[in-house]
């Protein structure tokens, strides 16, 4: 817990390495995440870096990885992405083996493809050009006699328009015979198709046509096992003479209409069928051969897949770090500036170590930890259960290096404001389920990683959500709310002294706390059941639950306050005690504390069966009508026989409270100036009365070797003239005392949501659940079904409703309590978070980003 109250102590270190252990050192300390790197080069650009080269060839083994990764995944080979061990980055000698094995890889692949393309382009060649055969087999033999007339018949016309063309261009009759092209065309493409070989041809062409009845794969565009549909027509054109067999086949190449040989005669085309049929069977043969042996290599390179990305991206971030270094005059070693947690400092050492002793290098590499005023990053030590409590400060801000850090304390302080707000037994214990069932099972959610933004949400805050539901539990026990309703688990302290004919006859009756029959002891845990029942339940728990919040609210506060100490002692900053925090702690004690206070008094000193009338409760005075004559120095009018105050001294004792309140701000509005002002001149006094500097040398030089000052002095306050320290402190002394009483009524809210939230349950019973237990002419069977409807209507409603949404809205009320109320009383959060070179959490940040 020791690094949970503040943040670990760092050391700005210089590394020396050798070159040729360059690599290895630093891939043990990516293996152990404990060190922070500097850019030494920030000056220089990143193409003219030393290790820019090495860069380059691992992306380029990135884009072999991700091409091959792609032909993997395209014929749906199965990735195993849930490594049990890490592989370590590969030395200098492995990365060639590496680099080559990629190499081959990828062309294996790339000629697989290749192959598999030429085949499957000669299979849909071979496959339209059955089709075209078998196709056109129907036009030249379906009834020879009519073929012939329309074969007459269509001479005749073409006769015709081949006179018409004479006379235009002579020389077109008696060309030859009757020519035809046969071939394949997309079948969208059909009717612009004819549409222009009947213009180019001045309708001196006929064109029969057959739509294929199964679509054809395209091989070019593969995808998995089967590549996109396309729907083709067989066509056959007539024409007569060589002129315009060039213009058709010109008009087929700008359609992409694929043009086959079909002979003349019938025997021709169906011997020329047969053997394309043959030639795709074997090609076929060939094909599946070739698809299993392409399995066979892209199952064996899934198997390496995972262990070859992270090797290599292991690879990429070592180089890119080795750019961060400097090379000395020598160029003989490589200097490097990192920030280390203290207490990591031996692990460093061995890293460096065993880095020189892997590439077999005699000259050892070294650490020297170096001293300077900079602000170091912020690093607190979490685990699985105090990492989502960290991370809610974080979110925040930073905490400043060395500061106490709020994560502590909020462990206990965030789930039972929470509770406050939530309190519910039945709703409690569906968040704790809920809670259990992430924690049981982490680490198969782990391994798992989800791609689900919502539910990574969820699973981070696991241990929250498991307190957030033991702490409702609790409340929901100490409000006596099960659902909107209460148990009767110790009986009742009430008694009812009515016969049983007042009570039958009486819809409301009232319970005299007064009597001699009530049991003047308080109940063992807890809310009275009775109150469940009480027509004044709003108004009692209203009362009751605004107090608390006060109460909790103003301890909360005051903790705040007196988290300022731990900050003082270790920054040795004790002026802010008596300029700061006690000014502000005794503001606070005085006006806020003694509301509370006063609330206690009022709940011990007035009885219902005291004899003295003054202590009486209707001669209780208000607590909040107190507060502001104590405030105002007003007073109100009493009862008869009533007084004003609660005992005797009070008004002595307020007006004492309200003076030393009022002489807390100019302490804290002129203290820490003055002292630094004073301060300033005293220094100046004593560098003139010596006069020499070297006593100003000797305090720099102290303060250097003294390490990293806190964030008050290096944010240069006591630099600052007077006025602008009046300035600063004058903002903050406003703040803070009007912020005590802004914050105070804010933590009204955790009565307003208790109140909203016992309501909105009370409700949803009333209105859905009271209805399936309301009596009815129904059969049992019936009534069975028609209750199981209702109670699922009504979980529904309140998981839904009064988990989720409720749950939410509670727990950014803890929030704003938690980053306004409570940490801007002593917390500033303007440090940086220390981000190590770490090769888990850069494969964790790629995936995510992948």
């Amino acid at each position: 817990m020791g690094a949970m109250f503040r943040s670990e102590e760092m050391a700005l270190c210089q590394l020396f390495i050798q070159p040729e252990a360059a690599y290895l050192s630093v891939s043990e300390l990516g293996e152990t995440g404990t060190v922070q790197f500097r850019d030494l080069n920030a000056d220089v650009n990143y193409f003219q870096r030393k290790f820019v080269n090495e860069v380059r060839r691992c992306d380029e083994m990135e884009r072999k990885l991700r091409y091959i990764e792609a032909e993997v995944k395209k014929d749906g080979v199965p990735i195993a992405d849930n490594l049990t061990e890490l592989p370590r980055a590969p030395n200098p000698r492995m990365i060639i083996d590496l680099e080559a094995h990629l190499e081959e890889t990828e062309n294996d692949i790339l000629e697989l493809s290749q192959n598999a393309v030429n085949l499957k382009s000669n299979y849909l060649e071979l496959t339209e050009l059955r089709h075209v055969l078998e196709k056109t087999q129907v036009f030249f033999t379906e009834n020879q006699e009519l073929l012939l007339y329309q074969q007459e018949e269509a001479n005749d016309s073409i006769t015709r328009n081949l006179i018409n063309e004479e006379q235009h261009n002579p020389g077109v009759m008696g060309r030859g015979r009757l020519e035809f092209v046969a071939g394949v065309i997309n079948r969208e493409r059909v009717p612009a198709f004819e549409r222009m070989l009947w213009r180019i041809s001045r309708g001196n062409v006929f064109l029969r046509q057959a739509e294929l009845d199964k679509p054809l794969e395209d091989p070019t565009t593969d995808l998995k096992h089967s590549g996109n549909q396309m729907y083709k027509t067989v066509f056959v054109a007539f024409f007569q003479g060589e002129q315009l067999k060039s213009r058709i086949k010109k008009v087929c190449t700008g359609f992409h209409a694929s043009l086959y040989p079909c002979p003349h005669s019938h025997g021709e085309r169906e011997e020329m069928v047969k053997g394309v049929r043959t030639r795709l069977e074997d090609l076929n043969l060939v094909l599946n051969q070739t698809q299993d042996h392409r399995q066979r290599v892209l199952h064996n390179v899934a198997k390496e897949l995972p262990n070859w990305s992270v090797m290599v991206r292991k690879m990429k971030a070592i180089y890119h770090t080795m750019n961060l270094f400097n090379m000395d005059v020598t160029k003989k070693c490589l200097i490097g500036e990192c920030w280390v947690p203290v207490a990591d400092l031996t692990i460093i050492r061995n890293c460096l170590t065993e880095g020189s002793r892997l590439c077999g290098s005699s000259i050892p590499s070294f650490l020297n930890v170096i001293y300077t005023d900079e602000n170091p990053p912020t690093f607190n030590r979490t685990n699985k259960f105090t990492r989502g409590f960290q991370n809610l400060i974080d979110a925040y801000g930073v905490a400043s290096y060395r500061e106490a850090n709020p994560a502590l304390y909020t462990i206990i302080t965030f789930p039972f404001l929470f509770g406050i707000m939530f309190g519910d037994c039945g709703h409690g214990i569906i968040l704790t389920l809920f809670g259990v069932y992430m924690v049981v099972l982490e680490k198969k959610f782990l391994a798992e990683k989800s791609s689900s933004e919502i539910w990574n949400i969820f699973f981070a805050g696991r241990y929250i959500i498991l307190l957030m539901g033991l702490f409702s539990i609790y409340t929901g026990i100490i409000y006596n709310d099960l659902f909107s309703k209460s148990l009767n688990i110790f009986g009742s302290s009430w008694v009812i002294t009515y016969d049983n004919k007042t009570v039958w006859n009486n819809v409301d009756l009232t319970l005299d706390p007064a009597t001699e029959s009530y049991k003047q002891y308080p109940y063992p845990l807890g809310m009275d059941p009775v109150w469940m029942l009480a027509e004044n339940k709003i108004i009692f728990l209203n009362s009751y639950k605004m107090k608390l919040s006060i109460i909790f609210g103003v301890v909360h506060m005051i903790f705040g306050v007196m988290m300022n100490i731990p900050n003082i002692l270790h920054f040795k900053k004790y002026e802010r005690f008596f300029f700061e925090l006690l000014p502000q702690l005794l503001f606070l004690v005085l006006l806020f504390f003694y509301l509370v206070v006063l609330m206690f008094v009022k709940w011990f000193m007035f009885d219902a069966t005291s004899p003295d009338i003054r202590y009486k409760p209707q001669c209780a005075p208000s607590v909040l009508i107190t507060f502001i004559n104590m405030i105002l120095q007003g007073e109100s009018k009493q009862a008869e026989g009533c007084s004003a105050f609660m005992f005797t001294g009070q008004y002595t004792l307020q007006l004492v409270c309200v003076l030393l309140a009022v002489l807390c701000v100019p302490v804290m509005l002129f203290g820490k100036p003055l002292y630094y002002l004073m301060k300033k001149k005293k220094n100046d006094r004593k560098v003139v009365s010596n006069g020499t500097t070297s006593q100003d040398i000797e305090l720099q030089t102290e303060g250097l070797q003294s390490g990293p000052s806190n964030t008050e002095a290096a944010s240069g306050h006591e630099s600052d003239s007077f006025s602008e320290l009046m300035i600063y402190q004058g903002i903050h002394t406003i703040e803070y005392v009007l912020s005590t009483i802004s914050h105070t009524a804010s933590y009204l809210r955790l009565w307003a949501l208790s109140l909203a939230h016992a309501q909105l349950s009370e409700v949803l019973w009333s209105m859905v659940m009271r209805n399936g237990f309301a009596p009815s002419n129904f059969p049992p069977y019936i009534f069975g079904v028609v209750l199981f409807v209702i109670f699922g209507a009504w979980a529904c409603f309140t998981l839904a409703i009064l988990v989720m949404m409720e749950g939410l809205s509670a727990f950014l009320h803890t929030l704003r309590l938690h980053w306004v109320e409570f940490m801007s009383k002593f917390y500033e959060g303007k440090g940086d978070l220390f981000q190590p070179f770490c090769f888990k959490t850069i494969l964790e940040t790629d995936d995510t980003e992948d």
